[in-house]
């Protein structure tokens, strides 16, 4: 029971994004104390055409509430990551309700860093060289193996079976964020295809710092998703096992969707 119970962590941090621990602005020089600003609420995915709905199947055990699953979901971590460190990687609160937040938010440009599920990578971020010469050090992917490591560990087709099986906390927890006519599915994909979409960046990347923040000095780039901007930051050796991850994930899940023609999706 442990191992399955396992899986369905990692199957937690996967489908978020499988880069979501990723998810975080470069370590700048810190500045002045501004005023805090209320963000404007987001504007909701837009409903499609067609819906690519998961067929669930009846679970031998009923599952537990959406506010409740928390120690479900730290008990089956603790079975899985026998290892203090790559344990204390994960946060331990709203699991689910991060997952479906940060899903929700791997296609847009900003993503908020208080719905991450997972805590920011260890360390600065590493550049090397200075001004017209920026670029990120190769030595900074070294922070992300550990996250790298849970997903090359994670069997695609024993984690898309017990997210069908899970998959009503995940639709809830997608209602409450603010959908409740669409399906929690839809963006899933969503974000899977756009995080595949991302180019190909080889070494060395080129930056621009001008002001607080790194950018990337390819014009467009910068512009890209939030989940896309993740893949080209790591790494190319690691960006190509996540997304060889993401597309076992993704031909797996085609096989428990059926589509579902949408009532006046226009």
């Amino acid at each position: 029971m442990k191992k399955n119970l396992g899986i369905t962590v990692a199957l937690g941090v996967l489908l978020a994004g499988l880069a979501a621990f990723f998810l975080w602005q470069p370590s700048p020089p810190k500045p002045a104390p501004t005023p805090v600003q209320v963000q404007a609420p987001l504007p909701p995915p837009p409903k499609p055409e067609v819906s690519q709905v998961i067929e669930t199947a009846p679970t031998p055990a009923p599952l537990p509430a959406l506010g409740d699953s928390d120690h479900l979901v730290l008990d089956a971590l603790a079975g899985l990551i026998d290892n203090k460190t790559l344990l204390s990687i994960f946060r331990a609160e709203r699991i689910i309700r991060h997952i479906v937040a940060t899903v929700d938010n791997l296609p847009r440009k900003r993503a908020p860093m208080n719905v991450m599920p997972v805590k920011r990578a260890s360390g600065e971020f590493i550049t090397a060289d200075k001004e017209a010469n920026l670029t990120i050090s190769p030595r900074n992917a070294a922070r992300y193996s550990p996250y790298v490591k849970i997903a090359q560990l994670a069997d695609a087709k024993k984690l898309v079976e017990l997210y069908v099986r899970l998959y009503p906390l995940f639709q809830q927890a997608y209602e409450e964020l603010g959908y409740p006519q669409l399906y929690f599915n839809d963006r899933l994909i969503v974000a899977l295809d756009d995080l595949l979409a991302a180019p190909d960046i080889k070494e060395p990347v080129r930056l621009v710092q001008p002001g607080v923040y790194y950018l990337f000095a390819e014009p467009g780039l910068e512009e890209r998703s939030s989940g896309q901007r993740i893949l080209m930051r790591i790494g190319s050796s690691y960006a190509t096992v996540i997304k060889d991850k993401l597309r076992e994930i993704r031909q797996e899940l085609k096989l428990h969707m059926r589509e579902k023609k949408v009532e006046n999706a226009r």
